[in-house]
């Protein structure tokens, strides 16, 4: 039934011919609203063809004709839907290709003159940088998004905060990143929910990821392992309760980043009996579903190991995650 309805949109839009109909830009917000819900909860491989197609279909319309109205619409679309696809590349392990899907994001976010979508473009920039490790270049992307006016920008801000703060501590500036978590703490109980936020998935922040950043800003930050686990627990429970309830709140990339942040809180302690239990969810997730960021939390977990003393239980952690990590990104898009 979804390849029938996606012959639908895209006969939709042809059939309009050269101008747009408003038909067809309602149908296009509800296949936004569909994939930015779904995104974080199925494999990348189930809805890289629809992104695809929302593609064309979107960029193939702004070539045509469309009142003013319809125009800032496409744009808002085709922002969107670029976002999305940014953060595909970057979920299979390609930041350059996730940086021009950005960059085009951006242009579609100026077109359409909206804020909120420029905000969060910037953040998904400053993601991809960091988990690229080019942290730098990460806080850049952090200050170009703290220029934009965010007055109307939603979950948006508490997310710039967010990762403003784990850029921060991984530059090493502990001062900065501790002011950007109580940032944080300030915004999540001020922010009126956004139009973005509305589509809901990807485009709104939860509050099971601001906890999973929060633990994640702490894991570069020594001295700190006993609130880093906890902080790293409430955001594994949170995601356990969200998955439970069937919630859009849930992310299946978010919750395995918790949960290796809580092993990693638990190594740095010498509990590795702890550390495994907490990354064999992680460890079990399938192929299709191990992106680029979930890999590089794991592997930072395989570092800490080279520092702890060799027994069993260490060769044995280290044997699993090796093999874990041991697959092609192709697979993420193909689900082979």
């Amino acid at each position: 039934m979804e390849t029938a309805a996606q012959r639908a949109l895209k006969f939709g839009s042809i059939a309009e011919g050269g101008n747009v109909g408003s038909e067809t830009v309602q149908q296009l917000f509800e296949e936004a609203e569909r994939l930015c819900s779904l995104y974080p909860r199925v494999a990348l491989s189930r809805l890289l063809d629809d992104l695809i197609e929302a593609q064309n279909v979107v960029f193939t319309l702004l070539e045509g004709r469309q009142r003013p109205s319809q125009t800032r619409d496409l744009y808002l679309l085709g922002g969107i839907i670029c976002f999305m696809l940014a953060k595909a590349s970057h979920d299979i392990g390609d930041p350059k290709s996730a940086m021009k899907q950005a960059r085009t994001a951006y242009i579609c976010a100026d077109n359409a003159e909206h804020n909120g979508l420029r905000l969060r473009i910037r953040v998904q920039q400053s993601l991809t940088a960091y988990w690229a490790s080019w942290n730098t270049e990460a806080a850049r992307y952090i200050e170009l998004a703290q220029s934009i006016p965010a007055g109307s920008a939603g979950s948006a801000t508490v997310w710039l905060a967010a990762q403003s703060a784990r850029t921060w501590a991984s530059l090493g500036d502990r001062e900065r990143a501790l002011k950007e978590l109580s940032v944080v703490t300030t915004l999540r109980d001020q922010t009126q929910e956004s139009d973005l936020d509305r589509l809901g998935g990807l485009m709104r922040f939860t509050d099971c990821r601001r906890l999973y950043y929060e633990a994640e800003t702490l894991v570069w930050l020594p001295g700190n392992e006993i609130e880093m686990e906890q902080t790293a627990l409430t955001a594994v429970r949170a995601y356990e309760e969200a998955a439970e309830k069937n919630s859009d709140d849930w992310a299946y990339g978010d919750e395995a980043g918790a949960r290796a942040d809580l092993s990693f809180a638990r190594i740095s302690q010498g509990e590795i009996e702890g550390a495994h239990e907490a990354l064999i969810p992680v460890l079990e997730l399938p192929v299709e579903q191990r992106t680029a960021g979930i890999v590089a939390s794991v592997m930072r977990i395989h570092g800490t190991l080279r520092n702890t003393k060799s027994n069993n239980s260490v060769s044995q952690l280290k044997r699993e995650i090796e093999l874990y990590s041991q697959h092609s990104a192709s697979s993420l898009a193909s689900g082979r």
